[in-house]
């Protein structure tokens, strides 16, 4: 009778995040980024139609990059989840915290789990609060973990390079048209040169805190990005 074949369990999870990476690798990037009055999502995305960047709930936004169809599985259960947490208790009780951690659980199931393949994911869940030291800003890897970033962070493609760019010129209480400038400028910056990227290849979206109405969410269209991008 023949031996079954044996993977050490630290070989098995290095495979799976080797795989995982390299799935996130050949995205484009996204980059988060905190502004005077809220925080700002800027992602290299050539579709029109299909968001990399999407509202939560009231005060909350997410951001991803990798799989299409994994990602958007992950948004819809958030969106799920935040309207039933707010209509079953109150609205207050929905956080960007809560749904980061709801997320970090579902990722670190799937990753460690020996009948699927590991997503190939990773997600930024953003919370505006009243004022920029109550801005809440989490990325999330294919593994589950959680990190707190603050200022700006930059996930998939070439993150390495749009994440030095960003910290060589970011500073804080920058507005928002300076923000938007700043991350699509990171954005096409690489070490093997810098190149223009396309107005209609850029999805921008924005949590503002001055927004009167109860949801913060807003998103830029491409004419309007083009005169921001202009006056630069």
């Amino acid at each position: 009778m023949s031996m079954p074949f044996y993977v050490s369990p630290e070989q098995l999870m290095k495979d799976r995040a080797d795989f995982a990476r390299k799935g996130i690798a050949r995205g484009r990037s996204v980059v988060v980024v905190q502004y005077a009055d809220g925080v700002l999502f800027v992602s290299e995305n050539a579709s029109q139609a299909l968001h990399k960047v999407s509202e939560i709930y009231d005060r909350i936004a997410f951001a991803a990059v990798g799989r299409y169809n994994e990602f958007e599985n992950l948004r819809i259960a958030g969106v799920r989840l935040a309207d039933l947490r707010g209509y079953s208790y109150d609205r207050r009780d929905v956080t960007g915290r809560g749904l980061a951690n709801a997320y970090a659980q579902t990722l670190g199931t799937i990753f460690s789990s020996g009948g699927e393949k590991p997503y190939e994911v990773e997600i930024f869940v953003a919370e505006v609060g009243d004022t920029s030291e109550e801005d809440q800003i989490y990325r999330l890897t294919y593994d589950g973990q959680v990190a707190d970033e603050h200022g700006f962070a930059a996930m998939g493609g070439d993150a390495e390079s749009v994440a030095t760019y960003l910290k060589e010129h970011y500073r804080p209480e920058l507005t928002r048209d300076e923000a938007i400038r700043l991350a699509v400028q990171a954005l096409g910056h690489s070490e093997s040169g810098d190149r223009t990227i396309p107005v209609t290849e850029l999805e921008v979206a924005w949590l503002d805190r001055t927004r009167p109405q109860q949801r913060k969410f807003r998103r830029l269209d491409s004419d309007s990005l083009s005169g921001i991008l202009a006056g630069s």
